[in-house]
């Protein structure tokens, strides 16, 4: 099986690029399921109906979040009522949505789990801890096994990569918006990436003008950001994993250039 892991969908600019670009990625490598994450995908932070209609009609099968799905109300309401839409498995019991989903893709049961890293971020449940609570509640026929890990330190990424090696098919980080070189298969046959990068304006600072980053830091004021625009990158990892097993075959990141039209 075939899996497109692709990065941060940064608001409208992200959902221009997956609009324009994403069905071909899905041909030129014979993809079978495609996941993103949308926490930054309605106006930088959180999502919306119509936002989450946008993303899944572009050929996104299965949307993973993180810290900002909670900000607009409309799209907690959104993870209660959908399936296909995640949150971090780790936050305290109680609050909307799930953090796994299992899902058969052309007859084979397929797993994915959302987690979130508490380094540098909120201290909510331990991340680790909660994976393993989440692995033994799939059922045991289920082999292949695919996580977003959304964390902000790279060591936090690479601890649960090796802790999770061999338990699952890939782990995938999100969160930073800057996709790493270190794409590799880990020994014991989980696909791993430090952060997968974004879908966003390649012209920018994480998707957002770089004037009003630049502003920020030098002035240390607070800045209204604005999303960049200009041509976007779609920013990805494909994994092979094979179906008998879980364990994954290759790996090949991706970055794909997609010019975007400006409206009149």
């Amino acid at each position: 099986m075939r899996v497109l892991f692709i990065g941060d969908i940064i608001s409208k600019v992200g959902r221009k690029a997956l609009a324009g670009g994403l069905r071909g990625l899905r041909d030129r490598f014979s993809i079978d399921l495609c996941i993103g994450n949308v926490e930054n995908a309605a106006g930088i932070f959180g999502v919306t109906q119509k936002v989450i209609d946008e993303i899944t009609s572009s050929g996104v099968d299965i949307m993973t979040s993180g810290n900002h799905i909670w900000d607009k109300r409309e799209g907690v309401a959104l993870l209660d009522s959908r399936n296909d839409i995640l949150r971090p498995a780790n936050y305290p019991p109680g609050v909307s949505g799930k953090g796994f989903t299992v899902r058969e893709i052309d007859r084979t049961p397929v797993s994915v789990i959302n987690l979130q890293g508490r380094t540098f971020m909120i201290p909510i449940d331990c991340p680790f801890r909660s994976a393993d609570a989440v692995l033994s509640e799939i059922p045991p026929g289920v082999k292949i096994i695919l996580v977003d890990f959304h964390a902000e330190a790279t060591s936090e990424k690479q601890a649960l990569g090796a802790y999770l090696d061999g338990r699952v098919s890939a782990i995938v980080g999100t969160h930073t918006h800057v996709q790493t070189a270190d794409e590799r298969v880990l020994p014991n046959g989980t696909a791993f990436i430090t952060d997968v990068g974004m879908v966003g304006s390649i012209d920018s600072v994480i998707g957002v003008k770089k004037e009003q980053v630049i502003e920020r830091f030098v002035r240390g004021i607070p800045v209204r950001f604005e999303v960049a625009s200009g041509a976007a990158c779609i920013s990805g990892l494909m994994v092979d994993v094979d179906e008998a097993t879980g364990r994954a075959r290759e790996v090949i990141r991706v970055q794909e250039r997609i010019e975007i039209r400006e409206e009149q």
